[in-house]
């Protein structure tokens, strides 16, 4: 199937972004459960940085995704959580659901890439998650035909559930009132739910502080998209950013993106590795390809288009023998 035949969607509704009650509602839920992440400046030689980095790493499933599945799973009723939970994921969605599963007591599971790199499939298993290996096409399809209303599972959409959104806010939230004056923050896209719900929250609370989506070149789905008007397949290259390997922004997603979103710019493989070995060597910070995409994007951007600027350090699975690789 040419990539102009492919569906880009599952014809459900538009997306709706979290209002501001929906997003302190959901700082509610997470006390206690998530960390309140602090701003830390990025390590310097010379004067102070004017990027500061939000460390969702710190988290106790190492990803910012514990926000949004744990506020999905909190508002479900008790027989819904009782069906236990499923998704699909590349890995940290679905480690963070395991995570949640077991404060609930309930089983999980996860639909994921079969490629997907062994580090998240030992980190989905961990958690007490059965992953579903599949080929992406398959998997796609699952999604685009919604399959998971036939199941007896209460099923988490990663690319889009308004919950999840709702706890992903948070994020937005909290750096908004750490630092009110704040000019830019650069978010990793895969399918959206991060910075749809983080810009949610900034555009809420603050206009006009810029939303930058950052993207790997291999695999620039939103950038595409936003040039084309509208949702468009990318062919996915090999990448280190695999935790966003999403060819395609549904068109439930995109309207939500396009609002929140102020651009989108892309970053190279070796920006990326660089922006890795600095965060660990410079910050002891240990952060895979995605969650380093944002840094890479900040690096490059000279200070005075950007101002001042957060940078979100969304995830922290990496091989261990990618990480040997970049730093020696």
């Amino acid at each position: 199937m040419r990539a102009e035949e492919r569906p880009t969607g599952s014809g459900g509704p538009p997306v709706r972004g979290p209002s501001l009650p929906e997003i302190r509602s959901a700082a509610k839920r997470l006390d206690g459960v998530a960390i309140r992440t602090p701003l830390v400046p990025l390590h310097s030689f010379e004067t102070t940085s004017d990027i500061l980095l939000k460390p969702e790493i710190l988290q106790p499933v190492g990803s910012y995704k514990l926000r949004g599945a744990y506020n999905w799973a909190a508002s479900l009723s008790a027989s819904e959580r009782a069906r236990g939970f499923s998704t699909h994921s590349a890995g940290n969605t679905a480690q963070a659901l395991g995570y949640v599963a077991r404060l609930f007591n309930v089983p999980a599971r996860s639909l994921l890439p079969e490629d997907a790199p062994k580090v998240k499939i030992d980190g989905v298993k961990s958690y007490g998650v059965t992953p579903v290996p599949l080929p992406f096409g398959e998997l796609l399809e699952f999604v685009f035909e919604s399959r998971w209303e036939d199941e007896p599972y209460s099923f988490l959409n990663p690319w889009g559930d308004e919950k999840m959104l709702a706890g992903n806010a948070t994020i937005g939230l909290e750096i908004f009132e750490d630092l009110p004056n704040v000019d830019s923050v650069y978010v990793p896209v895969g399918g959206g739910g991060l910075i749809g719900g983080l810009g949610s929250a900034i555009k809420a609370l603050k206009p006009t502080t810029r939303v930058i989506g950052v993207q790997s070149e291999s695999c620039p789905s939103l950038y595409a998209s936003f040039r084309a008007g509208g949702p468009t397949w990318v062919e996915s290259m090999p990448t280190i950013c695999d935790g966003t390997i999403v060819p395609l922004v549904v068109d439930e997603m995109y309207p939500l993106l396009r609002q929140v979103v102020d651009d989108v710019v892309l970053v190279s493989e070796v920006e990326v590795r660089a922006a890795i070995k600095k965060l660990l060597l410079g910050n002891k910070l240990l952060v895979e390809g995605s969650g380093a995409m944002s840094v890479a994007a900040a690096i490059a951007t000279p200070a005075e288009q950007r101002g001042r600027t957060v940078c979100i350090l969304s995830g922290s699975s990496i091989d261990s023998d990618k990480l040997m690789a970049i730093i020696t």
